[in-house]
């Protein structure tokens, strides 16, 4: 048994740059859809479009600042 197989950090597959442009395209959707307007989403950092997402009740209220 090789030490690789027992180390999972090292086995464990890598999020391609792909997906991570899949995944913020789906989440820029999400906030369209949510009444956040295209060119504001479109000027977002990452995080921030995460962190509106995570607390969708509040979108108005964190916008609103």
């Amino acid at each position: 048994m090789s030490r690789n197989n027992r180390n999972n950090d090292t086995t464990r597959p890598r999020k391609s740059g792909a997906a991570k442009a899949r995944r913020l395209l789906e989440h820029r959707k999400r906030l369209v859809s949510l009444g956040v307007s295209e060119e504001d989403v479109l000027h977002m950092p990452h995080d921030r479009i995460r962190d509106l997402l995570g607390h969708p009740k509040q979108l108005k209220r964190a916008l609103a600042k």
